[in-house]
C-alpha cells in the first residue's frame, strides 16, 4: 500500500535527488520536481486531519515575541507536534503541527536546502538571508556578540494550499521564523540534515530594526531600511514547547528505492 503512496514517492525523488557522494548540490530542475510532487500532496495522504477547531489557549508559548514569554502563558501554552517519517545522512522528512499563535523562533539551516509544504492552515513566515559581504556592526552592553546584517526575504501569511517554498544555502529566506495563524502543518524535507559534527547546528537568533545600530557601510540609494535588519545569535532557547508525536500516514518502503 505504501508503495504507491505520495509519502513513498517524496522519499524515492528524495533519494535521487539527494545523493551522498554527490559532489555538487542538486541542480534547480531536481529541486522543482521535488517542490511539483510536494504541491500535491494533500493532509490525507500523510495521516493528517485538518484542524476544525479553535484552540481555546492559542497563545502559543512566546506569544508574539518570544524573547518575552511569561510562565503564564508556557501554563496556557498548546504543544508544536513533530511527526517524523523518515531520516537518513542525506536528508530528513518530517511534519511540525503547529496550534494557533505558536513560534517556531528565527533559526538558520546552514549548508542546506529545505522545501516546506503547508498542508493546512495559515502561516507567518518571516525569513532573511545574510547581506554578502558579511557586515557586522559593534555592540555594547547587553549584547554579548557583535549583530550581522541581514536583507528581509519574505514577511507575509501563507494560506492552504500554496506552492511549496524552497529555501537555499544562501537564498531563499535561510534563516527564517514561524508563526501559526491558524491552526496549521508543514510538511518538511531538509538536505542535508541538522548535524553539529558537520558543522550543520541550528543557530538562533533576535532582529532588530536596522536603525538600530550604526554600520560599516550606507545603503544603496535604491534600498529601504525596512528590507533589513541586524541579527544577534541567543542561546538556543530552552523552553520551545515541543513534543514528538506518531506519524500516522503511509509507512515508507526502503527497500523499493
Amino acid at each position: 500500500m505504501a508503495k504507491g503512496s505520495s509519502v513513498q514517492a517524496l522519499y524515492e525523488l528524495c533519494k535521487r535527488t539527494f545523493l551522498p557522494s554527490a559532489a555538487s548540490p542538486p541542480s534547480s530542475h531536481a529541486i522543482q520536481m521535488l517542490s511539483s510532487l510536494m504541491d500535491t500532496i494533500t493532509p490525507a495522504e500523510v495521516g493528517l486531519e485538518e484542524e476544525t477547531l479553535e484552540d481555546e489557549r492559542g497563545h502559543g508559548f512566546f506569544g508574539s515575541n518570544f524573547s518575552n514569554y511569561s510562565s503564564r502563558t508556557a501554563r496556557w501554552a498548546q504543544p508544536i507536534t513533530y511527526l517524523h517519517i523518515y531520516e537518513c545522512d542525506s536528508f530528513t522528512i518530517g511534519i511540525f503541527c503547529l496550534p494557533t499563535s505558536s513560534v517556531i523562533p528565527l533559526h538558520d539551516h546552514p549548508g542546506m536546502t529545505v522545501l516546506s509544504k503547508i498542508l493546512y492552515g495559515s502561516l507567518h513566515v518571516k525569513s532573511y538571508d545574510w547581506v554578502e559581504p558579511a557586515c557586522l556592526a559593534r555592540t555594547t552592553e547587553p549584547f554579548n556578540s557583535p549583530v550581522k546584517l541581514a536583507k528581509l526575504h519574505s514577511d507575509a501569511v501563507l494560506v492552504a494550499p500554496c506552492q511549496t517554498k524552497i529555501l537555499y544555502p544562501k537564498t531563499g529566506g535561510n534563516l527564517h521564523c514561524f508563526t501559526a495563524v491558524t491552526p496549521c502543518a508543514v510538511l518538511d524535507v531538509l538536505a542535508p540534515p541538522y548535524d553539529e559534527a558537520a558543522g550543520r547546528s541550528c543557530t538562533y537568533y533576535r532582529d532588530f530594526p536596522y536603525s538600530s545600530f550604526q554600520g560599516p557601510t550606507n545603503l544603496g540609494t535604491e534600498e529601504k531600511e525596512e528590507e533589513f535588519a541586524w541579527l544577534e545569535v541567543i542561546n538556543e532557547p530552552v523552553n520551545i514547547y515541543m513534543r514528538s508525536g506518531i506519524y500516522a500516514g503511509p509507512a515508507i518502503q526502503e527497500h523499493v528505492a
